[in-house]
């Protein structure tokens, strides 16, 4: 697998043979290490879950799961430790002083480490190489 959109990650239904489970409503990363941890997971039952990257499946046209019993109950555990995706999109990525624009997506690696942070400034996407502590995101107002 190349790399693939984190936002597109999350228009994918979550199934488990076929069955699907639920869909990803969100996606929890490590902004310090740039790399996903774990979708939150709409579920049928109307509850949510956590499913640890690390045990997703990532396809074309889904994010399989070998087991239903991946998707973890305690999202508050996962949510205190990381940073929501859709809550770091819009929020302006800067390099020391310099604003290189606003965050749009993510795009990652089949290990869930950040590729790129795709930003946009004037109109325009730009691909940022995520390493290095010289990159910060500051939240959207």
């Amino acid at each position: 697998m190349g790399s693939r959109s984190a936002t597109e990650l999350l228009l994918l239904p979550v199934q488990l043979q076929g069955i699907r489970l639920g869909r990803p409503v969100d996606l929890l990363v490590d902004p310090n290490a740039w790399r996903a941890v774990g979708f939150v997971v709409l579920c049928g039952d109307e509850s949510r879950r956590f499913l640890p990257f690390a045990a997703a499946d990532l396809h074309a046209s889904e994010i399989d799961v070998p087991s239903a019993l991946l998707l973890l109950e305690d999202v508050a555990f996962y949510q205190g430790r990381t940073r929501s995706l859709r809550g770091l999109l819009g929020g302006a990525v800067v390099s020391g002083r310099r604003e290189l624009g606003e965050l749009r997506d993510l795009l990652l690696a089949a290990d869930g480490s950040a590729e790129a942070l795709v930003v946009e400034q004037g109109g325009e996407l730009h691909d940022v190489e995520p390493a290095g502590l010289g990159i910060e995101l500051v939240s959207a107002a």
